[in-house]
């Protein structure tokens, strides 16, 4: 019999380069570096796409959205947020709630967390108070510390309604 809740974890790292903007949870930040990746490389969006993808066993973002496909170039991970959501709730799954955290060495993100679970929380049909996001830093440490990169954890909780 399978279950009617389920948990899905998910993690995802990008370099962090110059002339490419820092997007975390569909919102903008200033900063002289972002995220290079295929999509717009938000690094946050992208494992919450892998938490909810696996906790509905549906594989993972790179199965549903490869980064050799080109009509994925440089799209807005909102609409892959969106669209993962929706296979989920296809599969007849709602999120009970979120937990994750974003690790970036600078700048600090902490002003800019109530829009992104603004953002999360109505992509994904939920209250706000289902979304919590932290941020940390590497402390001056590996490649997060050294400001040669960002990655971001999402832990979810679904259930069958």
């Amino acid at each position: 019999m399978i279950p009617n809740i389920r948990t899905g974890f998910g993690v995802d790292i990008h370099q962090l380069v110059s002339g490419r903007d820092l997007i975390i949870g569909g919102v903008h930040i200033p900063s002289d570096h972002g995220a290079l990746g295929h999509s717009d490389a938000d690094v946050l969006l992208h494992s919450i796409c892998d938490a909810l993808l696996g906790a509905a066993n549906l594989r993972d973002i790179g199965y549903h959205f490869s980064d050799t496909d080109p009509q994925f170039k440089g799209i807005d991970s909102k609409l892959l947020l969106k669209e993962s959501y929706r296979l989920v709730k296809e599969k007849g799954y709602q999120l009970v709630n979120l937990d994750s955290t974003v690790l970036l060495e600078r700048p600090k993100l902490n002003p800019h967390i109530p829009l992104m679970r603004a953002n999360i929380a109505e992509i994904l049909e939920v209250d706000q108070d289902a979304i919590s996001i932290k941020a940390t830093r590497g402390e001056k440490m590996g490649y997060v510390g050294n400001g040669e990169g960002i990655q971001a954890y999402a832990s979810v909780l679904i259930f069958k309604a």
